[in-house]
């Protein structure tokens, strides 16, 4: 298998990794009425592109790239400051560890996996995974970027009855930004820990908390 051939593997929506049950946030969005179009869809991604996306994006390709995979977990702690939110991210990453191992294992994610049985922070884990899977840290964060747009665009369409055509062109339209963004972020991950990028999207974190409390929801987060 060629590492092009991996990072598809690796990005396909199908990976049993169990991002289809999250929304990124866009439940509550549409139920707040932030979201209610493909514009708003479009508007929404590229806010969570260059917050969130980034900072996911910089932790995935500093994992590639060899650095402490606990120290990065830790980091990944700070920059997440709403408890739902650190919950779902070590949720995913266990998952995502369970098919990480399956797929490529690497005695990287064996140690990782012992270390934190309960899971640790889903793009670490993924930056381990592209990294046993012969990718790059550009690689890892283009993976995390294009997770970061079509997790909210998948869960749009189901939320909204939105067009999938319309849905797949926001996408597509959102392809130079996911590029700068990973450029950005491996950029970062050759600089250490210390320059790893912290953008934040507080409503993100807010309504992450109140979501978590819903009674009856679509998507787990």
């Amino acid at each position: 298998m060629t590492t092009r051939a991996a990072l598809l593997v690796l990005a396909d929506g199908r990976f049993p990794a169990g991002g289809h049950a999250h929304s990124g946030g866009a439940e509550p969005a549409v139920a707040a009425g932030r979201i209610r179009d493909a514009q708003d869809l479009a508007d929404y991604c590229l806010g969570r592109l260059h917050t969130t996306g980034l900072t996911s994006a910089a932790l995935a390709a500093a994992a590639a790239h060899g650095l402490d995979p606990l120290a990065l977990d830790e980091a990944a702690d700070a920059r997440t400051p709403s408890p739902a939110l650190r919950a779902v991210a070590r949720k995913l990453g266990r998952q995502l560890m369970r098919a990480a191992r399956a797929t490529w294992p690497s005695a990287e994610l064996a140690a990782l996996a012992a270390a934190r049985p309960r899971g640790a922070h889903q793009p670490v884990v993924l930056g381990l995974t592209a990294r046993a899977a012969g990718l790059g840290p550009e690689d890892a964060a283009h993976c995390v970027a294009y997770e970061t747009v079509s997790g909210p665009a998948t869960a749009v369409v189901r939320l909204l009855s939105l067009d999938p055509f319309e849905a797949t062109a926001v996408l597509a339209r959102l392809t130079p930004a996911l590029d700068r963004v990973a450029a950005q972020a491996a950029a970062a991950a050759r600089e250490g820990i210390g320059a790893l990028p912290a953008a934040s999207a507080p409503l993100l974190d807010i309504t992450a908390e109140a979501h978590a409390a819903w009674p009856v929801r679509l998507f787990a987060s």
